[in-house]
C-alpha cells in the first residue's frame, strides 16, 4: 500500500523515485559542464517555510556537482557592520562569476520573510526591500547572469508532523531552532509576508515558481526536472582522459610501514564483533533445532 504524508497525500514511489533522480543527476553534472564551457552564470534562489524541504532538494542538486562549480550560499546573521551596508550588498559578494552555480539556501528574501515576521527590520527597510529587490533583480538579469526563484511550499499539517520527527529524531535534532518552532505560532503572519512578497516580486523577468512539497521525493524531482528544463544548456562532448601506465620502479626504497603511525582499524574490529555475534546467533538456532533427549524434532 502507498504511504502517505501527514495530510494524506500519496508518496512517490521510492524505487521510480531513485531511477528518475539518478536521470536527472546525470543531466545536471551534463548542465555543469556546459556552463563551464560557456562561461554561464547561474543564481538559483531557495524559499520556502522551514521544513519545507530545501535543503533536501540543495543535496540532491550538488551531490555529484564540484564544489568548484556549483556551491551553496547559506549565509549566517549578519554581522553588525553588514547591518550598516546597503542590504543586498552581502549577497553581492556571493554571486557566481564565470563558470559558476551558486545556489542561495536562503536569500535576499530574508527581509521579506523572517524579519519582517519577527521585527528585525523596520517598516521602512521592508518597504524599501520591496520596491528595490525587482531592480536588483534587473540589474543580475541584464548583465546576463541566469535567475531562477523557487518556493517551496508545505501545509501546517505537514510541517507540524516534520517538526515533530525531528525533534524526536538525535540526528536531526540540530535542524530544529528557536526560530524554526516560533513559525508554528505565526503561521499566518509569515502566509501575509509571503503573498505580500509574491505581489512585489513576483515579475515576468523573474518569476517565482511554486514547488508543492507535500511529498519531498516528488518535490525534489519536480524542482530539478524544471530547473533543468529553463536553463538553455545542451551536452559538452568532453573527451575520455588516457590513464596513463605505471611506469617500471627505479629502485627507490620506501621507509617501513611502522615509521608511521596509522589510524586505528575501527572497521576490522566492528566486522569482527558482527561475525561474532552471527555465530552465537547461528549456533543458537542450531541448539534449539535439537530434538529433546527422547522427544521428537518439530517439523
Amino acid at each position: 500500500m502507498a504511504k502517505k504524508t501527514a495530510n494524506g497525500t500519496v508518496r512517490m514511489d521510492k524505487k521510480l523515485y531513485e531511477a528518475e533522480l539518478k536521470r536527472l543527476q546525470t543531466e545536471l553534472v551534463a548542465m555543469q559542464e556546459w556552463v563551464k564551457q560557456t562561461g554561464a552564470r547561474v543564481v538559483v534562489v531557495f524559499e520556502g517555510r522551514d521544513a519545507a524541504g530545501k535543503g533536501s532538494a540543495i543535496k540532491r542538486i550538488t551531490e555529484y556537482l564540484n564544489p568548484r562549480v556549483a556551491r551553496v550560499a547559506a549565509l549566517p546573521t549578519p554581522s553588525d557592520r553588514q547591518k550598516t551596508q546597503w542590504y543586498f550588498q552581502r549577497y553581492v559578494e556571493h554571486l557566481p562569476a564565470a563558470g559558476e552555480i551558486v545556489i542561495f539556501d536562503r536569500s535576499w528574501y530574508n527581509r521579506a520573510g523572517v524579519e519582517r515576521v519577527m521585527g528585525f527590520c523596520t517598516q521602512e527597510q521592508y518597504e524599501r526591500f520591496l520596491v528595490q529587490a525587482p531592480i536588483f533583480e534587473q540589474m543580475l538579469i541584464d548583465d546576463g547572469i541566469l535567475l531562477r526563484k523557487y518556493w517551496f511550499s508545505v501545509s501546517d499539517v505537514e510541517q507540524q508532523a516534520r517538526f515533530k520527527a525531528r525533534s524526536e529524531d538525535p540526528m536531526r535534532r540540530w535542524k530544529l531552532s528557536p526560530m524554526d518552532l516560533e513559525s508554528i505560532t505565526r503561521w499566518e503572519a509569515y502566509s501575509q509576508a509571503k503573498d505580500h512578497m509574491f505581489a512585489a516580486t513576483d515579475k515576468p523577468q523573474s518569476p517565482w515558481y511554486v514547488v508543492e512539497s507535500e511529498d519531498k521525493r516528488a518535490s525534489r524531482i519536480n524542482v530539478i526536472a524544471h530547473l533543468l528544463s529553463t536553463i538553455p544548456w545542451h551536452p559538452v562532448e568532453l573527451p575520455t582522459p588516457d590513464v596513463p601506465e605505471r611506469p617500471a620502479p627505479v629502485g627507490y626504497t620506501r621507509p617501513p610501514r611502522t615509521s608511521q603511525t596509522y589510524v586505528p582499524d575501527h572497521a576490522a574490529e566492528v566486522t569482527k564483533a558482527a561475525q561474532a555475534a552471527k555465530r552465537e546467533k547461528g549456533g543458537k538456532a542450531a541448539k534449539d533445532a535439537q530434538p529433546a533427549e527422547g522427544g521428537k524434532q518439530k517439523d
